[in-house]
């Protein structure tokens, strides 16, 4: 049926695309969420140690948001997950307009990747597992 084809055609070309506003708000969202760990810790213990904050609290905050991304999403959930991690990092990079960061902050933006994909592999295994009929 022609009618078949061309819906199904619709149904995938839903179904792969790529949701920029999810990624976006993602990505702004986890590096909020790594300023609300960071500003804390630095007016505790300062500056030095609150730096050892970044890496976990990147890791952290862009796995849970990108779980977040990886609910409202149907497919490619870990090509999300990196594309939430990078904006992050775009985000941070374009806030302290490209200085030179220290070796801790730039594996920290590995983190985010990480988190990232960890966070919409997760989402999209739940997901998997919650349609299965069992």
């Amino acid at each position: 049926m022609p009618g078949d084809s061309a819906e199904r055609a619709i149904q995938m070309n839903t179904s792969t695309r790529i949701h920029w506003g999810r990624v976006w708000i993602g990505g702004f969202l986890a590096e909020v969420g790594i300023f609300a760990v960071f500003i804390p810790a630095v007016l505790l213990f300062g500056e030095g140690p609150a730096r050892y904050t970044v890496p976990p609290a990147a890791f952290v905050m862009t796995f849970l948001f990108a779980v977040w991304v990886g609910r409202g999403i149907e497919s490619r959930f870990v090509l999300h997950g990196i594309l939430v991690g990078v904006v992050a990092t775009l985000l941070y990079v374009g806030l302290t307009l490209a200085q030179p960061e220290p070796l801790l902050y730039i594996v920290a933006h590995g983190l985010k990747i990480l988190g990232g994909a960890a966070g919409t592999r997760v989402a999209g295994k739940r997901k998997s597992t919650a349609t299965v009929p069992g």
